[in-house]
C-alpha cells in the first residue's frame, strides 16, 4: 500500500484527492478541492459509533463491514471517474485509519493504484495549524475605507493584476457586517477558514508583502490569529475615498438587486434591522429606519445606516492601526485599483531602496 505525508501532499502538483468521511465531517472542515465520496452515510457513522461505545471494536467492524459490502461497486466506480494516469489519486479519512486502508486496498484489486494520506485530514489540520504562523510575508498592506467604498472588488482586480493578495472576506464567506452572510450561505466556519488562509498563502509564498482589507479580529464565524492581527496593526494603511453617492449605488448593486426577489430576503434583511435598532439610541433615525424597511425603500435604508450607524463606528476602528496612513481619492473601484497600484509601485520601489541603503 503507497503512503503519503501530509509535506509530501504539498509538493504535488494539482492532486486527486478523494475525502471518503461521512457528509458531516466533510461539511466541518476539508481539504480545499477534496472531492467527498463516503464510505458511510451520516446515519450509518452514528450508527457504527454507538455499536463501538456499547457492544466493542469487534462487533463494530462487522456491521461495517456489512454496511460497505454492497457499496463496493458503486463506490470504486464514483472514484474511477476522477481518476487519470498523469495525476496522482489520494485517499483520506479521519486520522488515515480503516476506512482509507479499505477503500486503497478496494480500489488495488480494481486496478486503481492510489496514495493513502498518513494520519487523514486529522493530520492536515495540525500540519496547517502549525505552518500559518510562519507563513506570512514580512508586510502587510491593510487597505481601510468606509463602508460600500469596494474594498473587496479593488482587492480583487488588484490580484488580477498579479498583486499577492489575502481575502479574509472569501475565506470566512462573510462581508463582515451585520449582512455580511446575504448571498453567500451561512459563513464558513474556523477549520475552513484556517484552510482556505493556509491555500492563499501557498499561493503567494515567496512575496515580500501582501495585500489584506481591515477586518475586525472575528469575520463571521471566523477569527484572525494573533500574528496576522500583529502583521496587520503594524502595517502599512491606504484609505480608500469614494463619493457616498457611489457607496450607495455600489452597495444596492451588492446587497439588494440580485436577491431582493428571493423569498428568504426581506426577512433576512429585516433581521439585520432589528440588531442595528438595538444598537441605535436617536428615535428619529429608528423611526426612519423601520419606515424605510415598510417601503422597501432599500437605497435610503443603506443611507442612513451608512451616515447614521457605520461610518461613526469606522473612524474609531482606524485608531487601533499604529502605521501610517496614505490617502486616495477615487469614484469607482476601477479608479481605485489603478491609483492604489501606482500607490504600491511607488511604496516598493521606495522599500527597495531602504533595503539597499542597510
Amino acid at each position: 500500500m503507497k503512503e503519503m505525508t501530509v509535506e509530501e501532499l504539498f509538493t504535488i502538483k494539482n492532486p486527486i484527492i478523494i475525502d471518503i468521511r461521512s457528509p458531516i465531517e466533510y461539511k466541518d472542515g476539508s481539504i480545499p478541492g477534496a472531492i467527498n465520496v463516503p464510505l458511510f452515510t451520516d446515519e450509518e457513522r452514528q450508527v457504527i459509533g454507538t455499536i463501538y461505545k456499547q457492544e466493542g471494536a469487534a462487533v463494530a467492524k462487522w456491521k461495517a463491514m456489512e454496511m460497505v459490502s454492497p457499496k463496493i461497486p458503486v463506490l470504486l466506480q464514483t472514484i474511477k471517474k476522477y481518476f487519470s494516469n498523469d495525476t496522482e489519486l489520494i485517499i483520506h479519512c479521519w486520522r488515515g485509519g480503516m476506512r482509507s486502508k479499505a477503500v486503497v486496498t478496494f480500489l488495488e484489486f480494481a486496478g486503481i493504484y492510489s496514495w493513502r494520506l498518513v494520519g487523514g485530514y486529522k493530520a492536515y489540520r495540525h500540519y496547517i495549524l502549525e505552518q500559518l504562523p510562519t507563513m506570512l510575508p514580512n508586510q502587510a498592506i491593510v487597505l481601510h475605507g468606509l463602508t460600500g467604498v469596494g474594498k473587496t472588488e479593488v482587492l480583487k482586480m488588484l490580484k488580477e493584476k498579479g498583486y499577492p493578495i489575502l481575502d479574509l472576506e472569501e475565506m470566512a464567506g462573510h462581508r463582515g457586517s451585520i449582512f455580511g452572510t446575504i448571498g453567500l450561505g451561512d459563513g464558513h466556519n474556523q477549520k475552513t477558514f484556517d484552510s482556505l488562509l493556509f491555500k492563499g498563502l501557498q499561493e503567494i509564498k515567496g512575496a515580500d508583502y501582501f495585500l489584506v482589507e481591515a477586518e475586525s479580529k472575528r469575520i463571521g464565524k471566523a477569527v484572525q490569529s494573533e500574528e496576522l492581527m500583529d502583521k496587520k496593526m503594524r502595517g502599512i494603511n491606504i484609505n480608500l475615498n469614494t463619493p457616498i453617492n457611489q457607496r450607495v449605488k455600489h452597495l444596492v448593486a451588492e446587497y439588494v438587486q440580485p436577491y431582493q426577489d428571493e423569498p428568504w430576503y426581506f426577512e433576512k434583511i429585516a433581521d439585520g434591522i432589528e440588531k442595528v435598532l438595538r444598537r441605535v439610541k436617536n428615535s428619529d433615525i429608528k423611526q426612519s429606519l423601520i419606515q424605510t424597511l415598510t417601503d422597501r425603500n432599500f437605497p435610503d435604508m443603506i443611507r442612513i445606516l451608512l451616515e447614521s450607524y457605520y461610518d461613526p463606528r469606522y473612524d474609531h476602528a482606524k485608531q487601533e492601526y499604529e502605521g501610517e496612513f496614505f490617502e486616495i481619492f477615487a469614484e469607482n473601484p476601477v479608479e481605485a485599483t489603478e491609483k492604489i497600484a501606482s500607490k504600491l509601485n511607488e511604496l516598493s520601489f521606495h522599500n527597495r531602496e531602504l533595503n539597499n541603503q542597510q
